[in-house]
């Protein structure tokens, strides 16, 4: 039985005739993204909004005007980089979402403590991101290429050591120390300032 509508597949191909992917996307998310920071920010004044607009118009355009017309130097197209990269930063945000959501629910007080960590590492893995997509480079071996699994096994075992190690010798009052203080430290650096 044949069916008039390919599904998914024909969506997709009906955007991409349209420009949809092309044009249509990424112009509207630089132009949110560029009226929301113009509205925060209130750089052009407190009652700008039309300002606001038209400047986030202007760089929206910008942006995909060039890719329209093929006009941006070869290798460097940032509508192709962000086509190709938000895929990928969209799975690490869900990931870090549904670890903190795991965290929360299993690691009480630990959840908290491990924010940071969790912040600090979705950000070096959307540096990452786009440096692949800007080929700067291809593959985890081509920046981490001292990297080894007996790295990673000694590590793990260096870890596992050092934590028995401390939790065998700190004497009961101790743990509230310099560990505590990074850790809210870092949490102060990725909230803002903190509470």
């Amino acid at each position: 039985m044949a069916y008039p509508f390919n599904g998914l597949g024909n969506l997709g191909g009906i955007l991409q005739q349209w420009a949809i992917a092309d044009a249509l996307l990424p112009f509207l998310l630089v132009f949110t993204i560029s009226y929301a920071v113009l509205q925060k920010s209130k750089i052009l004044g407190d009652k700008a909004k039309n300002f606001n607009v038209v400047v986030a118009l202007v760089l929206g355009l910008l942006f995909i005007v060039p890719h329209l017309t093929s006009t941006y130097p070869v290798g460097y197209d940032p509508v192709t980089v962000m086509n190709s990269s938000l895929p990928s930063i969209s799975l690490v945000a869900v990931a870090s979402i549904m670890l903190l959501l795991l965290l929360g629910i299993f690691g009480g007080s630990f959840a908290k403590a491990a924010m940071p960590f969790i912040g600090f590492a979705a950000m070096a893995f959307v540096v990452y991101i786009f440096g692949s997509s800007l080929n700067l480079w291809n593959g985890p071996y081509a920046v981490f290429n001292w990297w080894t699994p007996e790295l990673t096994q000694l590590l793990i075992i260096v870890l596992i050591f050092g934590l028995v190690v401390y939790w065998i010798t700190k004497e009961p009052g101790e743990g509230k120390g310099a560990g505590t203080n990074l850790l809210e430290g870092l949490g102060k650096l990725f909230k803002g300032g903190g509470e």
